[in-house]
């Protein structure tokens, strides 16, 4: 087994790692199984006292099992507690415990670094690069998304910096159980918390790839949303049947927000604690129905299924229902979100989506913010316009082994991070025709080739050994669980 090395060797270290790695591999003739007695795993099951896993994770301070889980041969999957400070900038300060699990494959593996940006799944799941490089994962779930949440809870200790810190404290906790190298990821919401993890501590890891993760730069100036949504797709006649369904359910406002209350009473949905009413929360649907569509747009023949404008009330309700959902734009949909729309409001910016067609229909100008969501009484610092630019600099300029990975039918790549410089190991791939799912797996040959030769490589595993694992359907046909909750432009 290589030892760990501090994170700024990384970059020297590649080469003569991988080597390493590979001649431990090829003799091992496959990764170190979690159930096996050899000597890499054998610490992750029956092992000689003080080396199993969970003696070593019990063996970190602030670190509480919660529950092992059973899981598929090979693997041990638990859930954990970390204990957090609430504000970083006061160590000794009140704490809250931040929710993690814990995948373990085995201790001559890399780990990966995962976060969906919100909570985290309680099942046992592989994101796609611990699948590439037969990788541990940790998963981690962000400050203020129930339970991981301080209580009292105080608002203005959210933001990017605190829960990069929060990483950054993961990791230093976990580097002497995990010794090899550490890869961060996530998709959307959780690619965006990798970048940020990464740009304030750069020393933690020896790669990150990001998934979908939109790039804010200037809130205010959001031409970029324009331009996708009229280039968008095959042809103009898609979105321009959409735009026309949007005219349509904006005439029939009365009986669709009456359908909108029927369900809420029956459902037992509210709407007077975040959006403020049924007839807003429908106009926020409404706005938010392209995108959401193409978001995630199953295939071009989605376009099809756009009711036309005279189509019955019934058959537009369906629709709307399906691509953005009732259901979410309420209290009860949209509660469980506040720390994104928080995050958004304050830090991470709000996109833009086309109005010029609706003139005349709409009721309420600048619904379509991150604010509309949160609760009157809910005290918002002001918007930090220092914290995006800062990231977009560091990404340009100073960042080392990222991967950006976009859909090209993602409205969240209209504002995208740019990489691609050679030296310092950063590159982006688009998926072609892909929507907010995009992944390696989604892209071109050639991308993918490179895609998944930079994680192997970051990741200390050489192309030629066995690095990729068998299907895991247990673990992988969930993907990386990234379930369509993000509505009224959540990042899901």
């Amino acid at each position: 087994m290589t030892p760990r090395t501090p994170r700024f060797a990384a970059s020297w270290r590649a080469a003569a790692g991988a080597l390493l790695t590979a001649t431990a591999l090829l003799l091992t003739a496959a990764p170190a199984d979690a159930d096996t007695n050899t000597d890499a795993n054998a610490n992750a099951n029956t092992a000689s006292p003080g080396t199993g896993i969970t003696d070593r994770l019990k063996a970190v301070p602030g670190l509480r099992i919660i529950e092992e889980i059973d899981t598929e041969p090979g693997f041990r999957y638990f859930v954990l507690g970390y204990e957090q400070p609430a504000d970083h900038d006061e160590p000794g300060g009140r704490t809250f415990e931040q929710r993690l699990t814990l995948l373990h494959r085995g201790f001559d593996r890399p780990t990966v670094l995962h976060t969906s940006g919100y909570n985290v799944s309680i099942g046992a799941f592989r994101s796609e690069p611990t699948r590439i490089v037969d990788g541990n994962q940790i998963s981690t779930e962000q400050r203020f998304f129930e339970p991981s949440r301080p209580d009292p809870a105080d608002w203005e200790d959210l933001d990017i910096r605190q829960a990069a810190a929060d990483h950054h404290r993961i990791v230093e906790a976990l580097n002497d159980v995990y010794e090899q190298e550490w890869i961060s990821t996530g998709a959307s919401k959780g690619g965006m918390t990798s970048v940020y993890h990464r740009r304030f501590y750069p020393g933690d890891l020896d790669g990150t790839v990001a998934y979908v993760a939109p790039n804010d730069v200037i809130d205010r100036a959001d031409h970029a949303y324009r331009r996708f949504f009229d280039t968008v797709g095959e042809g103009p006649q898609c979105q321009n049947d959409l735009e026309a369904l949007q005219r349509a359910a904006l005439k029939r406002r009365g009986e669709l927000v009456e359908h909108y209350t029927g369900l809420a009473e029956r459902n037992g949905w509210t709407f007077d604690r975040t959006i403020g009413s049924a007839d807003r929360s429908f106009e926020m649907l409404v706005l938010d129905t392209p995108w959401a569509f193409w978001q995630y747009q199953p295939t071009p023949e989605a376009c099809a299924d756009i009711p036309a404008p005279d189509a019955s009330t019934a058959d537009i309700a369906a629709f709307l229902d399906e691509v953005a959902g009732f259901g979410f734009y309420t209290d009860q949909g949209t509660t469980p979100y506040l720390p994104y729309y928080f995050q958004a409001a304050t830090q991470l910016g709000t996109p833009s989506v086309p109005t010029k067609h609706l003139r005349g229909l709409l009721r309420y100008p600048g619904l379509f913010q991150a604010r509309s969501y949160l609760p009157e009484e809910m005290d918002v610092p002001r918007f930090d316009w220092w914290a995006m630019p800062d990231i977009d600099h560091w990404v340009r300029h100073r960042s080392t082994e990222m991967l950006f990975v976009d859909g090209e039918w993602d409205p969240w790549g209209a504002e995208h991070f740019r990489a691609g410089s050679e030296r310092r190991d950063t590159m982006r791939f688009v998926a072609p025709e892909a929507n907010h799912g995009a992944d390696i797996a989604a892209l071109e040959a050639d991308d993918r080739a490179a895609a998944t030769a930079a994680l192997r490589r970051w990741a200390g595993v050489d192309e030629e050994a066995r690095t990729m694992a068998e299907w895991v359907p247990g673990l992988d046909n969930a993907g990386e669980r990234r379930e369509r909750i993000e509505r009224g432009f959540g990042l899901r």
